[in-house]
């Protein structure tokens, strides 16, 4: 939509752009249905929030369960009687979704969503954490470090898609990024080394990719599947001929450091979970803020956003839909190589085969879930990596909950998120759409 606005000192009116996406201007013009998405959502927060109150309530025991804000015990605590927590916490989950369901002002909606699932899980750790304490900060900062191939992922195919290109090769770049960090990083002993090269791995898929999807229009769903079944069998089958055989001289990479920024990793809370890690910690939030500013605020994000929605209009004002596109999707690999490294020189040390066991694909769903934006990508991915974690933090706390159904957990979250807490949702209009020059 746009306005005219008081006219410039040239004495020519100008053009004021506001951005209103096609969810928008179909709410706004559609008409009111009661039983809309909120409203579900506001039945289901009911629901679980009252089996919450009463299931964790009734199982839990009275003992206090102590949220420490420091590294393991130490540090302030907050103190929750855990049958008190679990009941309270699962009455202000079903209150949200009540406030759903009455139809709160919209800018609350949100909000509401969020506060209710949050209070769902407290609800949940208070019945479980009962007489014992759980560190927040390590929950925090490993949350954040399983996350992070996550964030690199949804990140490449936010570039991508946002230009009008599937990356459904995301598993692919990781996989390559992946072998290239250990291969490499094992022969130079550099850890550095390594990194390097897992960027130039995803690279190496994603040239494949452009030049399949853009030069050739071959359909990029299926050009992303096959990449994914290329990546595995090389990295598969040099696996088993090259390293499996000596994996001192090829697989054994060194660990990339932990470094600590003086005076901000004694902040409580955050300062040892952001400035107490790694450099791809960084690099990943660095890239978030960094690709939201160019998408929103640079020439090459507004040009990135017309060939999405519409590359014929964008191709007519003189944008080289193509060469963008190709740059796009290029760096994107870049970036998706790097979360690959995760996985060797940071995760399990070494490579195996299709070690990633389907990360690419939930960094997809983040994708999705986060709309097609960096931000709402760096928030999905971290719900994503706390459904992860979960299963690891609770098997210190002899959970009576079976260690099957907490292995579902990233999973399940994956399909919830995607299908029920998404809602209905609008990819770039030109995403997946060949582009052939008339």
């Amino acid at each position: 939509m746009s306005e005219v606005t008081e006219p410039a000192r040239s004495g020519k009116p100008q053009m004021k752009t506001t951005e209103a996406t096609a969810e928008d201007l179909a709410e706004a013009t559609a008409p009111t249905r009661f039983w809309n998405r909120h409203r579900r959502l506001g039945v289901a927060l009911v629901a679980i929030g009252v089996l919450a109150a009463v299931v964790f309530g009734s199982v839990a025991r009275s003992a206090t369960a102590r949220f420490t804000l420091g590294v393991q015990n130490t540090g302030l605590a907050l103190p929750i009687d855990g049958k008190v927590g679990a009941i309270v916490f699962g009455l202000i989950t079903a209150l949200c979704g009540g406030a759903l369901l009455a139809g709160v002002a919209r800018r609350w909606q949100g909000t509401l969503l969020g506060v209710g699932i949050v209070a769902f899980v407290l609800s949940f750790l208070c019945w479980q954490v009962a007489g014992q304490y759980m560190s927040l900060v390590d929950i925090a900062n490993n949350t954040l470090v399983i996350a992070l191939p996550l964030i690199l992922g949804a990140l490449a195919g936010v570039l991508g898609e946002r230009s009008g290109v599937v990356n459904v090769a995301i598993e692919g770049q990781f996989l390559m990024g992946a072998f290239a960090a250990a291969l490499v990083g094992t022969m130079a002993s550099s850890v550095w080394a390594g990194l390097v090269s897992a960027a130039l791995g995803g690279l190496l898929i994603a040239a494949l990719l452009a030049v399949l999807a853009i030069r050739f229009l071959v359909d990029q769903v299926v050009v992303g599947i096959v990449l994914n079944l290329l990546a595995l069998g090389i990295t598969g089958f040099l696996y088993e001929r090259l390293m499996q055989p000596d994996a001192a001289s090829y697989n054994e990479p060194p660990r990339m450091p932990t470094w600590q920024v003086p005076g901000l990793s004694d902040i409580p809370v955050i300062g040892p979970v952001l400035f107490n890690s790694n450099f791809l910690v960084w690099l990943a939030l660095i890239l978030v803020v960094v690709v939201h500013f160019g998408l929103t605020r640079t020439r090459w994000g507004l040009r990135t956003r017309a060939v999405g929605e519409h590359p014929t209009a964008a191709d007519t004002v003189g944008i080289r839909v193509r060469g963008l596109r190709y740059a796009n999707v290029l760096v994107g690999g870049l970036i998706a190589g790097f979360g690959g490294a995760y996985f060797t020189l940071i995760g399990a040390g070494s490579f195996t085969k299709n070690m990633t066991s389907g990360a690419g694909f939930i960094a997809l769903a983040a994708l999705i879930f986060g709309r097609w934006t960096p931000l709402g990508a760096l928030g999905a991915a971290l719900f994503f990596g706390f459904a992860q974690n979960l299963p690891y933090a609770l098997s210190t706390y002899n959970s009576s909950v079976p260690s099957q159904f907490l292995n579902m957990l990233p999973y399940v979250a994956t399909i919830i998120a995607v299908a029920g807490l998404v809602g209905r949702v609008r990819a770039p209009a030109a995403d997946g759409q060949p582009y052939a020059k008339s």
